[in-house]
């Protein structure tokens, strides 16, 4: 038999053993999570010329910012310098504007496609897409953030309500034009599936070799933090590259930012190069007099038609509501909100609270509304990227939008992005119309067009934005309620104007409400 004090002895030796190892291995773990993690990763580079050095001709390159906010123009600048490069498919919300940002790229030649939602004021990029000399995949705003986002998250595709009903679905977009003006190549059909009843469109997450994105602070792992609004879609296309390259404006040191602060992981970031190009800012807009804002709605003239129309659309605000409004007459319409009335405003490039636009000399180039408008935050506003600021529309999370339209139906369908031989592209308008079941849309336009045509009409003519999503229409002369199946319902009419007036000029047949009253 083994002593009681051998059987002692042994157990304290392999206890001790046993305490040995475990310390040993506990300082080595210590040592490795506090220094060895970091040791020899640095992913900072001694310029912009290095950090593209390995970029190929025929890439497939995200590009962050929106308009001319949040835009990684450093490393554009430096791909400019090198027309080597060439045959890019860039993928952006926009191209910048003629001379600055992708504008560049354009100019130089060095982009063979563009996937984006809006083209804008860009006449480079109106001019070589409806010349045949570059290719466009027009996508809607909020499909072109997830896409990102999905493949950063691999996903290689998923269904959205977005562009259901429009050519976006029904594959009639122009990809690429002959020279002739001809159409060469349309967009593919999409293939849709139904869920819960509703009927959804299937999109491919985007693959791409790079990525260029614009952060606030970076530090030497590559964990990039992003300011205000200039988060836009750097954070989705950051994620949904393979190799991600970020420009800072400042570089810090490890453990700087706030780890609750870090925007894009480390994980993502491939390369960190120090931004030298200056903030650039598309419209300065600034906070106007009652002077000013009474000349922005009237005209000049009182009781213009816009003023009708702007006044009457005050009235659709309830306390408590989120709503997104697109620009002209929509953004006027909070003027005239009751002051008891208090009402959350959304822009679809992140921002939630947006505020009235900021005092001369106090813009911020971080700081736009989906217009490209400088703006200012209301207490209590948050700001995000822009796949989160469509999840919230898509969901249905925002009660309210008002909107533009060159054509609306008797039914609810709504065409606002696009005239025959021109493009604009649709940029967010067909995510914000995806969900009229919990977002209720709403259209201000004035009843005719400046030929005196009618823009209530039985079938739209022009590319439709959304199929049955209209639920009021506001002219200067009428307000109708739309059936998406039973069609127009006249419930105001507007002083001095007769029912019969409103046949001549409205091209559906309508009833009347036997409620019917007047503003």
């Amino acid at each position: 038999m083994v002593s009681t004090e051998l059987l002692y002895r042994t157990t304290r030796a392999f206890a001790s053993r046993s305490l040995l190892k475990r310390n040993i291995l506990y300082s080595s773990l210590r040592t490795f999570t506090t220094t060895q993690s970091y040791r020899g990763i640095d992913k900072v580079c001694a310029s912009a010329e290095e950090a593209i050095k390995d970029v190929k001709s025929g890439s497939t390159i995200l590009v962050g910012g929106f308009g001319l906010c949040g835009v990684p123009d450093s490393l554009i600048n430096e791909l400019e310098k090198r027309p080597d490069i060439k045959d890019i498919t860039a993928v952006s919300n926009n191209a910048g504007t003629d001379g600055k940002g992708l504008g560049k790229l354009l100019a130089s030649g060095q982009i063979r496609k563009m996937i984006a939602s809006y083209v804008g004021e860009n006449k480079i990029f109106e001019r070589k897409y409806l010349s045949g000399e570059i290719e466009l995949e027009l996508t809607p705003q909020g499909t072109l953030a997830e896409r990102c986002r999905a493949a950063g998250a691999g996903i290689p595709a998923f269904f959205t309500p977005a562009g259901y009903g429009t050519w976006r679905q029904t594959g009639e977009l122009p990809v690429k034009y002959n020279p002739d003006g001809t159409v060469a190549v349309y967009s593919p059909v999409k293939e849709t599936r139904v869920f819960n009843g509703k009927t959804f469109i299937m999109e491919e997450a985007i693959n791409a070799e790079y990525a260029f994105v614009k952060a606030w602070r970076a530090d030497k792992l590559g964990n990039a933090q992003f300011r205000l609004a200039a988060q836009n879609f750097n954070g989705a296309m950051g994620r949904g590259a393979k190799n991600t390259i970020v420009e800072a404006e400042e570089i810090v040191d490890v453990g700087v930012i706030d780890p609750a602060m870090v925007d894009l992981p480390g994980v993502y970031v491939s390369k960190v190069v120090q931004s030298t190009a200056s903030k650039e800012i598309e419209k300065f807009t600034y906070a106007k007099t009652e002077e000013e804002i009474k000349e922005a709605v009237t005209g000049g003239g009182g009781g213009s038609k816009r003023e009708k129309i702007v006044k009457r659309a005050a009235k659709e605000f309830q306390n408590g509501m989120f709503a997104n409004l697109g620009i002209g007459m929509p953004m006027l319409a909070p003027t005239f909100v009751d002051p008891n009335t208090s009402v959350t405003l959304q822009s679809e490039n992140g921002i939630l609270g947006l505020g009235p636009y900021p005092q001369q000399g106090k813009a911020d180039p971080d700081l736009i509304n989906a217009g490209k408008e400088t703006v200012t935050l209301n207490a209590g506003a948050s700001v995000f990227g822009s796949d989160e600021s469509f999840g919230m529309i898509r969901s249905g999370k925002i009660n309210l939008t008002m909107l533009g339209a060159m054509q609306v139906n008797e039914y609810g369908d709504l065409a606002n992005w696009a005239l025959p031989g021109k493009i604009k592209g649709m940029g967010g308008a067909m995510d914000l119309v995806a969900n009229p079941e919990k977002t209720r849309v709403i259209v201000l336009t004035e009843h005719t067009d400046k030929r005196g045509g009618a823009k209530i009409v039985k079938n739209c003519t022009f590319p439709l934005t959304g199929k049955g999503c209209v639920s009021r229409i506001i002219t200067e002369l009428a307000v109708f309620d739309v059936d998406f199946r039973e069609g127009l319902t006249l419930i105001e009419i507007a002083e001095g104007t007769s029912v019969e007036h409103l046949r001549t000029v409205t091209e559906p047949e309508f009833k009347v409400s036997d409620n019917l009253k007047t503003f």
